[in-house]
């Protein structure tokens, strides 16, 4: 009888039995794969499809330079016919009116001396009276103490301008420009009259251009500037001329009231000379309108002395006087290249003083220009009877400022005035005859004086031979 003894091993050595049984069998795996040359391999990965980008334009290449165009040398402007007035202003601001076209250029009229203390320079801009018709300057009165002058007001509003004439303003009213949401409708011209160009320039406050100019050219400006500023001016042929407004105490101001002078500035492409213009000028009337003019277009005095009222809407113009031709009767020398230089700076006094008018001498055709006689710029020869002030009448002995205005007033006959020139041979025979009788006195006291010298010294000679 066999017996089996069943025998038990620990489970340690069960586990680690069985791990040296794992092993062997891995190594073994492992030697026959490297036997038999078999390698194992990652499948690859999908690559992202490429993706096509249009590569940029080539830059432009760089623009030719372009010179500027030469300036072309400037030519006087056409003759004008200008119908010249007195207007009698109002008393308050009138109505405004729209106007369907531009004012001419500013003519040159520079204003006599003052023939009194408190006297205004008034005028000397143009003016609606069914046409653009030049309000002649001359020196007034305030109407009542303390009326304040106030200057032409012109307004661009879309091609139309808007226009309130000079007035008198009483103390403490201000000036009240037109609101943006006005509407006038645009007056009516006077029968036979042209429509001119409609203003080119910015929309806004402006001033007629300087003498000489393109027709329907304007020049911005602030509020309450006198047309007269642009006289000095040199013409424009481009948009690109203004007035700046003043700087007081670093504060900017936009109504040019107490304020002693303006600027105006110009580029190249503006002017008619293509040269960059900037100057200061007096911001009253009276001393700008005196300033030497680049292109000098004489304002024609007016034929008759009586002023006319204001334009009304809807009331029967005046008859006005015939238009009387003007065109440039002297300018500033141009340069070598054919530009005009730039006039004188302001301030600068001209040689012998405030410039004098110029005759024009197109309003008699074939009719020589002649050359007021001295004497003949007294304060009261541009002012008509109603507005030279109480008391004071048109100074007859005198002549008018320039040669085409009438040496005698409506109805009074020449016998009873007397001519400038005649008043001058007068006046030169007198100091003539003057002037020779002083050399014949002092010849005879000459005379008189050796005659006494030699009594005397021969009394002397006579009083020594007596002694010895």
């Amino acid at each position: 009888m066999h017996t089996h003894i069943l025998s038990f091993e620990p489970r340690d050595s069960l586990v680690s039995r069985s791990a040296r049984l794992l092993a062997a069998t891995t190594t073994a795996i492992v030697a026959a794969v490297a036997v038999a040359g078999c390698v194992v391999y990652e499948a690859p990965r999908p690559r992202p499809a490429p993706v096509y980008v249009e590569p940029p334009p080539p830059a432009p290449p760089p623009p030719a330079p372009v010179a500027p165009p030469p300036p072309a040398a400037y030519e006087d402007p056409a003759p004008q016919a200008v119908v010249s007035v007195y207007v009698e202003p109002p008393l308050a601001q009138p109505a405004p009116i729209a106007v369907g076209w531009a004012p001419p250029p500013m003519l040159v009229e520079a204003p006599p001396p003052m023939p009194f203390v408190g006297a205004v320079w008034v005028g000397g801009y143009w003016v609606w009276q069914g046409n653009w018709v030049w309000a002649a300057g001359r020196w007034a009165p305030p109407p009542q103490p303390g009326y304040v002058w106030v200057h032409p007001y012109y307004e661009n509003r879309d091609g139309v301008v808007i226009f309130i004439t000079g007035h008198w303003h009483a103390p403490g009213v201000v000036f009240v420009p037109p609101p943006p949401t006005l509407r006038l409708a645009v007056v009516a011209a006077a029968p036979g009259v042209i429509p001119g160009p409609r203003p080119i320039g910015p929309v806004g406050v402006f001033v007629p251009a300087p003498p000489g100019s393109r027709f329907g050219l304007i020049v911005p400006a602030p509020i309450g500037t006198a047309p007269a500023v642009v006289t000095s001016a040199p013409p424009v042929v481009n948009v690109g001329m203004r007035i700046q407004p003043a700087t007081i105490n670093n504060t900017h101001v936009t109504n040019v009231t107490n304020i002693t002078n303006v600027t105006i500035v110009a580029p190249p492409n503006a002017t008619a000379g293509g040269r960059v213009y900037e100057s200061q000028v007096p911001a009253q009337a009276h001393l700008a309108a005196a300033m030497p003019a680049v292109v000098h277009v004489p304002a024609p005095v007016p034929a008759s002395a009586k002023p006319i009222p204001a334009y009304v809407p809807g009331r029967v113009a005046p008859a006005l006087p015939p238009a009387q031709m003007v065109r440039p009767v002297a300018r500033t020398a141009p340069s070598p290249s054919g530009t005009i230089p730039a006039p004188v700076t302001a301030g600068t006094p001209p040689p012998g003083g405030v410039p004098r008018e110029t005759p024009v001498a197109a309003v008699n055709p074939g009719a020589p220009a002649t050359t007021p006689p001295q004497g003949a710029y007294p304060g009261r020869d541009r002012m008509p009877p109603s507005a030279q002030g109480p008391g004071r009448q048109p100074d007859g002995a005198r002549a008018a400022p320039v040669a085409t205005a009438p040496a005698t007033a409506p109805g009074q006959p020449q016998s009873q005035r007397g001519s400038a020139p005649a008043r001058d041979d007068r006046m030169k025979g007198d100091s003539a005859h003057k002037g020779g009788e002083a050399k014949t006195a002092k010849a005879e006291q000459a005379k008189n004086n050796g005659a006494a010298h030699e009594k005397k010294d021969e009394k002397h000679t006579k009083g020594e031979k007596e002694r010895e």
